[in-house]
């Protein structure tokens, strides 16, 4: 039998997720810029006091979203790590990446935001998300080269960061111009362009 302490933990738990999912949507909508601790509250039918009792501020909710959103995205890429062959991997690893940023707005969202440097905190965490990205993608590439038999004298890392940078760089046009990715193809003319 659960005790009152355990339960009551596992409802402020229980509250905590759902204002971070309804933030989740609310962020996706409007962007982190667009969204007030007020807009928040009103969303979720409770006073911003209530809210603050469970979080400091907007940053720190925005940042639990992302932690959301990286998390599924480096689900998403260990995923392909089944793959049997390496071109297979790198081929899913790319489609579902641009798969992933077309359904989840977030993801393109802290992409295009630009921040004060009072905001450095959000910032910085982003860049410590996006690498956490690149530390799944990287192995990747290096059996890429290993498969290919890749001589030529190139960083994994910067190819990582570029291969990264052009899935963004797509995620990014589409959505300004809010059209649809053939990610199947994209994938495949990425790959060719690369190696």
């Amino acid at each position: 039998m659960k005790t009152i302490a355990k339960q009551s933990e596992d409802t402020i738990q229980g509250t905590k997720k759902y204002i971070i999912n309804t933030a989740r949507r609310f962020f996706s909508e409007y962007s982190y810029l667009g969204v007030s601790m007020n807009d928040i509250a009103k969303k979720l039918n409770i006073t911003k006091a209530a809210l603050y009792y469970h979080f400091t501020g907007k940053a720190e909710i925005y940042k639990k979203v992302l932690d959301e959103v990286f998390n599924d995205l480096n689900l998403t890429i260990i995923q392909v790590l089944n793959e049997t062959t390496i071109d297979k991997k790198l081929h899913k690893l790319i489609k579902n990446y641009l798969d992933f940023g077309l359904k989840e707005k977030n993801l393109i969202r802290a992409l295009m935001l630009k921040l004060s440097p009072a905001d450095s905190q959000i910032t910085e965490h982003i860049a410590q998300l996006r690498k956490q990205v690149v530390n799944l993608i990287q192995p990747v590439i290096e059996k890429v080269f290993v498969n290919k038999k890749i001589t030529k004298k190139v960083d994994s890392r910067l190819l990582t960061s570029l291969l990264t940078s052009m899935m963004d760089g797509l995620l990014l046009e589409y959505s300004f111009l809010n059209k649809k990715i053939n990610s199947e193809k994209a994938s495949k003319q990425i790959i060719a362009i690369i190696f």
